[in-house]
């Protein structure tokens, strides 16, 4: 069984732009083929602020893949968790692993980049495999890795994974703190349905995979609309 990771998404095919985004943790769509699927991620975050108040927040994003391995992901704004209002998308990015074509699409400013990749990306998440499976390594005293077993998720059996990292006091200002990160993926989809990351010192966030639909998106989703200025650029490394 692999293990997979939502670290690392600054890949320039990653789910979002990473520039722009620095918010939250979104989910990797790797761009295989014979996989399509539809679906939505939802997103919420309990973040602590300076002067140690809470800050509910959420968002949501479809995200797509079509027979051929090319991808759709939506980014839409963070908001406060009471908030009932449509949110609008404030990027979309488009992978053909085809082609290699990478697209970035900016629906306010009416404007989409493209350029291509040298290589091809990955067909597995970010940090899959790179890491030992629990029990495979010399253990550290500050990380616990605990497998969770297995489980169903909008049809699919997905694998759980939990990492507890212990911050020592002498390395965080005289507290010892504890992070946690959990993640639940799909082989069969190649996603992570579900992650979970606590953290004392920011807050938490969960990210799950719902409304999932294996089927063929409509392939309009895939194409810049004709009145947006394009602007090409060179061939970028992966």
């Amino acid at each position: 069984m692999q293990r997979a990771f939502t670290l690392g998404t600054s890949l320039a095919f990653a789910l979002f732009l990473p520039a722009i985004m620095g918010q939250t943790r979104g989910v990797f769509v790797t761009p295989i083929p014979n996989a399509p699927l539809i679906a939505v991620v939802y997103t919420e975050r309990t973040q602590i602020l300076k002067d140690g108040t809470t800050l509910n927040q959420k968002t949501f994003s479809a995200i797509a893949r079509d027979g051929h391995g090319q991808i759709y992901n939506e980014r839409r704004p963070l908001v406060p968790a009471s908030d009932t209002a449509t949110l609008p998308i404030l990027s979309i990015h488009i992978y053909d692993p085809q082609t290699r074509m990478n697209t970035f699409i900016d629906p306010p400013n009416r404007m989409a980049w493209q350029n291509t990749l040298n290589r091809p990306p990955a067909s597995l998440p970010p940090e899959v495999g790179s890491i030992p499976l629990v029990g495979t390594s010399a253990p550290s005293p500050y990380v616990k890795e605990e497998d969770l077993g297995t489980r169903k998720m909008e049809g699919v059996d997905v694998h759980g994974f939990r990492e507890t990292q212990t911050i020592p006091a002498d390395a965080n200002g005289g507290k010892e703190i504890t992070v946690v990160d959990e993640y639940w993926y799909s082989d069969d989809l190649r996603l992570n349905m579900l992650t979970i990351h606590k953290d004392p010192r920011t807050g938490e966030q969960t990210t799950t995979v719902t409304q999932v639909t294996r089927g063929e998106p409509e392939a309009a989703i895939f194409e810049i609309p004709s009145d947006y200025k394009v602007i090409r650029r060179g061939a970028q490394q992966q």
